[in-house]
């Protein structure tokens, strides 16, 4: 896969068929958005000298058809900071995306939506929470890559699984 440097991602093209190139275009990306609390400032300061935070953290992606071939995608994810029992920060993000995505063909769409747009976002959800970490007076948060790919396949193995429980066993 290929990404040019106008936010356009493409699947290699297949020399057998005439039908064009998939292709993700972002037209618009904003904060949908942002939510950042401190609740302990400024006492937590001086616990942290003594205790690393505790971090954890939490990613999901959504899309939703707008008209056409146009489709907002928002990638939320969700940041708190613990020391002892005492929670440092907590970051709430919603980042958003208006995407064309031709052609729309139903089993390229779900893939597209869901791993290849947010992996072009992410550079940027990644730098508003290092910035607003830093901001909030804490060490700035550099968030490792998301996996977009296992994300998507742990959303359908769980849609799979209800279906699962309720068919009845053969013998």
């Amino acid at each position: 896969m290929t990404t040019d440097a106008q936010n356009h991602t493409t699947t290699p093209e297949d020399n057998t068929s005439d039908a064009p190139p998939l292709m993700l275009a972002i037209e618009s990306q904003y904060i949908k958005d942002l939510s950042f609390e401190a609740p302990q400032t400024p006492v937590i300061f001086h616990k942290m000298r003594e205790q690393a935070p505790a971090v954890s953290f939490g990613a999901d992606v959504k899309a939703r058809h707008l008209d056409g071939n146009v489709f907002e995608v928002v990638l939320h994810v969700e940041v708190k900071a613990d020391v002892g029992a005492e929670t440092a920060f907590m970051l709430e993000l919603a980042y958003g995306a208006v995407v064309q995505a031709n052609p729309v063909e139903a089993d390229h769409l779900q893939p597209l939506l869901l791993i290849e747009a947010p992996r072009m976002l992410f550079p940027f959800v990644r730098n508003i929470i290092a910035d607003v970490t830093r901001d909030g007076g804490f060490p700035q948060l550099m968030l490792q890559p998301i996996d977009f790919a296992a994300l998507y396949r742990h959303r359908l193995a769980e849609a799979a699984r209800p279906e699962q429980e309720n068919t009845p066993e053969q013998v």
